[in-house]
């Protein structure tokens, strides 16, 4: 379902630019939101879609930071699935409420999270490594060194 009304009449439903689902940019000619995140519920889509990754690929790894404030590395999930997938997730807990309290605005959002990114062909995914500080996040997986040309001399006859 898409959560972008259509002003234009039908929308097709193959490109959704609010989708949770599983990203690729490296898959040429396909919507660039795919799979499926399955097991968690609506209630935590404001969760998923606030946890903002940012992804760099240098010359020798692929870099995903997130700010993550307020979480200890112990709650934060990192697997590599099969098929090259990065997936990170946890969960943001409510805060326990005294009887006495009385709040007055509660902005910070709460709940599980969980983001799913399709790594390329050339990352060593048994070489994924990670790391917190000061609440941020960061993901460095390692690039397989491109292959460089072979040259071969050809020997004119004649």
């Amino acid at each position: 379902m898409a959560l972008i009304p259509s002003f234009l009449g039908n929308r097709s439903s193959e490109f959704d630019p609010l989708s949770l689902d599983l990203w690729n940019p490296f898959e040429a000619g396909r919507s660039p939101f795919l799979g499926d995140i399955g097991h968690f519920s609506r209630d935590d889509a404001s969760a998923i879609a606030n946890t903002q990754f940012d992804w760099k690929e240098t010359s020798d790894a692929h870099i995903f930071k997130a700010d993550l404030p307020g979480l200890k590395k112990e709650e934060v999930k990192i697997e590599v699935e099969e098929g090259r997938v990065l997936q990170i997730s946890g969960e943001r807990k409510k805060e326990e409420e005294q009887k006495n309290d009385k709040w007055h605005r509660i902005e910070r959002s709460r709940g599980k999270f969980v983001r799913r990114f399709r790594l390329p062909e050339n990352a060593k995914v048994e070489e994924v490594k990670a790391t917190m500080d000061s609440g941020v996040l960061t993901i460095t997986v390692p690039k397989q060194p491109q292959p460089k040309p072979e040259v071969r001399a050809i020997e004119i006859s004649g």
